[in-house]
């Protein structure tokens, strides 16, 4: 199993629209680094739901349903992807940019590396870090 987190603007797409829509083909991804990524996800991979720009915290966890297959916001015959996600559920307690900027075990994390990339890898302890703080 794959660990994953994904970011999108809480105006543009929120996890509570997330879980009401009980999950959502993951679109619109336009930079090369995250489709690879995308391309990469495996249906069972866990993956965490992150609010960018104002609340700026991990909020919940996801799971990809379906493997990456073309992107049908795309142009016909373009690279791009997306992969189905479906809700889990939300984290106790959001994790916010600012816990996980303190947690020395996350200073490596892509979050913090690589700020403006909307889907990333996490590692295996990465990922249970962010579930220890958000419990």
């Amino acid at each position: 199993m794959n660990y994953w987190l994904v970011k999108s603007e809480p105006a543009a797409y929120s996890w509570d629209t997330f879980v009401r829509d009980n999950g959502t083909d993951w679109t619109g991804v336009r930079n090369f680094q995250a489709r690879n990524f995308l391309q990469q996800m495996q249906p069972g991979d866990l993956v965490l739901y992150y609010h960018s720009v104002t609340d700026k915290q991990v909020v919940g966890i996801a799971e990809v349903a379906a493997p990456a297959a073309p992107d049908a916001t795309a142009e016909a015959g373009s690279t791009w992807v997306a992969v189905h996600l479906k809700p889990q559920q939300p984290l106790a307690r959001p994790v916010s940019l600012a816990q996980i900027k303190q947690d020395v075990r996350l200073s490596q994390i892509g979050l913090l590396r690589q700020s403006r990339l909307s889907v990333m890898a996490l590692k295996p302890e990465e990922f249970d870090v962010l579930l220890e703080l958000g419990s």
